[in-house]
């Protein structure tokens, strides 16, 4: 019976280190969000510009899941994430009309380029117009690297394919490849085959396995790519961290937001262009 007692002390002071220690970690935990973005705001390097000035400013921690934009919302969904970063307009509005988002915010564009093989086999170099070089392509059945990763790049693409009245299906598997997989390693495909692909500019300008690729169409006014920013919806997943993922949406399309994508640049060549006071 003597030693009932200090089993209870015991138990007592386990729970209150253990209380004292649950304590640190959950404001821990409030001080740190997890952003779902896409893949080329990771690999073009501008996560790595932009969140130290953000946390060192908030103190506010951010985890990044780089994935296609498909995926990303697919997290926001899933009530995984505080806020996602993407770069397809149309699933942007529809995840905030299903209501898995809310206060969706314009934050900067850049634009999509087509690469390939610098001898050309399609003879598109120096064009402008997208639809008539994959049109181009498809009848040359010159290799083509294809993310097909449901990634705001593959959407776009498919899009120009159906403009450009370009069945795929039979190209499949032949010159026409499916990677599966973010944008840095579909252009190692693609340098590796010397095959065309569609690129955002940035996850360009930050690649160094280029091979013999080099950009061979831009300036079409389809490639236009914009990027917009939301938060997951608190009311549907009450565990978001709303506080501190709205803090930075804010600081994000703040001016200081703004101006920190604006300076980030490679090779003195500007990635990513502010617009969310248009």
């Amino acid at each position: 019976m003597a030693t009932f007692p200090r089993t209870l002390r015991s138990i007592a002071a386990a729970l209150l280190i253990a209380a004292g220690l649950a304590a640190p970690l959950a404001a821990q935990a409030q001080n740190a969000i997890t952003v779902a973005s896409t893949t080329s705001t990771e690999q073009s390097g501008l996560f790595r510009h932009l969140l130290p000035a953000f946390e060192k400013k908030t103190g506010i921690q951010v985890r990044v899941v780089a994935v296609g934009t498909g995926q990303a919302l697919d997290i926001g969904r899933r009530g995984d994430a505080d806020v996602v970063f993407v770069h397809d307009t149309a699933a942007e509005e529809k995840f905030v009309a299903e209501g898995f988002g809310v206060g969706r915010r314009e934050v900067m564009y850049n634009d999509f380029v087509l690469v390939g093989p610098k001898n050309d086999p399609a003879k598109i170099a120096g064009g402008k117009g997208i639809l008539e070089a994959l049109r181009r392509i498809a009848a040359a059945s010159a290799p083509f690297a294809s993310r097909a990763d449901r990634s705001g790049t593959h959407a776009a693409e498919l899009r120009y394919w159906q403009a450009a009245g370009v069945d795929l299906e039979p190209g499949k598997g032949k010159w026409y490849r499916e990677t599966g997989s973010g944008m840095g390693p579909t252009l190692n495909t693609a340098a590796g085959m010397n095959a065309y692909a569609l690129t955002d500019r940035g996850t360009w300008l930050s690649f160094r396995n280029r091979g013999e690729l080099a950009i061979l169409v831009e300036g079409d006014k389809r490639l236009f790519n914009q990027y917009g920013v939301m938060l997951v919806d608190p009311q549907k997943h009450p565990q978001v961290r709303q506080a501190a993922g709205q803090r930075f949406i804010d600081w994000l399309v703040s001016a200081e937001g703004q101006a920190a994508i604006a300076s980030y640049r490679i090779n003195g060549e500007q990635l990513f262009f502010p617009n969310a006071g248009k």
